[in-house]
């Protein structure tokens, strides 16, 4: 069974179609995905590990990444985040996921089955357009309606002419793209021409950054937030001002974690991030959905512990205190992300 007639009974085998990748995120309330590269190369050993391996500063492990991958899968992570880092630049020193985000989401389409594959971000303005449309479309379709489509306007001004593209009006050119991904191709393309595939709606749209654009109008256009990490008084900020413009939309960050084996170990705090025992994370993951986050993603790039120790740890001990998907409550979702 190919992955298509795959992903068409599961839509079916429920009587409907599958709920969108938005309610899916925020069902029950609150989610926790994971976000990519699944290695721990930002660690004393990692680091050493890379030096042995002769990989560029910044550049994971990917032996494992489709194994973890699909364990994160198993485990009942909601969502899977990648980012788009088109050239590699030692000035900044972090490679990402190295794999070409739409070439690797779509890999990611044939190795996962629940769990939600998201950009953060793609980055509009250096790409073409009608290419990122039916890359988009095709990682839609393939995945089944898991695609959660991250963009940004980009913040690394030595790419842009890489590409042939224009800094100063990437907010123009933002706007443009965004204007295309929500009509679809016909509306740009003479009369009879198309993108395939075609879509009975285009993917959910979040929003890094404002992408030089005003907060009401990202409130206005945008599906969801995708927000820096930050402290829970952070993000209650923050939240205040996205809910003003943007209402009940999703509104979801990340953190930089270090798991510490002693499940009771306090928090410390660093940049973007904390060390912690399992208790310290549920609690801060509490502070973060009472602060009004609808979904956080773990880094994990400083976790001493080996990757796939840490996942069950997490799938036993802290997902079961968050995910609580009903029906119902897939439902509930479903008709606020349509309201």
């Amino acid at each position: 069974m190919n992955i298509l007639e795959r992903n068409g009974r599961e839509a079916d085998s429920e009587g409907g179609a599958i709920p969108s990748a938005l309610a899916r995120l925020g069902a029950g309330g609150f989610s926790v995905g994971i976000e990519a590269p699944l290695d721990n190369d930002w660690t004393h050993a990692g680091e050493l590990a890379r030096r042995l391996a002769g990989r560029l500063p910044g550049e994971p492990d990917l032996r494992r990444h489709a194994e973890l991958a699909q364990l994160a899968d198993r485990l009942g992570f909601r969502a899977l985040w990648v980012r788009d880092v088109p050239v590699y630049d030692p000035a900044f020193g972090d490679a990402a996921q190295v794999f070409e985000v739409f070439s690797y989401l779509g890999y990611l389409a044939g190795i996962t089955r629940d769990i939600l594959l998201g950009t953060a971000a793609v980055v509009l303005p250096i790409r073409e357009p009608l290419l990122t449309l039916k890359s988009a479309a095709s990682v839609q379709r393939l995945s089944g309606n898991r695609l959660l489509l991250g963009v940004a306007s980009g913040d690394r001004p030595v790419e842009y002419p890489l590409f042939g593209r224009d800094f100063a009006g990437r907010g123009e050119n933002f706007r443009e793209q965004v204007a295309l991904l929500r009509e679809g191709a016909p509306s740009r393309l003479p009369p009879g021409l198309d993108v395939l595939p075609r879509l009975d709606a285009a993917p959910p749209l979040l929003v890094a950054g404002l992408a030089q654009q005003t907060p009401e109008w990202i409130g206005e256009r945008m599906d969801g937030c995708l927000a820096y990490p930050g402290t829970p008084d952070d993000h209650a900020r923050r939240v205040a001002a996205w809910r003003a413009v943007a209402g009940a939309k999703p509104y979801a960050s990340f953190i930089h974690l270090d798991l510490a084996e002693r499940p009771d170990e306090p928090l410390q705090r660093w940049r973007f991030g904390l060390r912690g025992g399992r208790e310290a994370l549920a609690a801060e993951l509490r502070a973060l959905r009472a602060a009004g986050v609808d979904h956080v993603g773990l880094h994990f790039r400083r976790n001493q512990r080996p990757l796939a120790e840490t996942l069950h740890e997490i799938a036993e001990h802290v997902l079961p205190l968050f995910h609580t998907p009903s029906p119902a409550a897939i439902a509930a979702a479903e008709e606020t992300c349509n309201a």
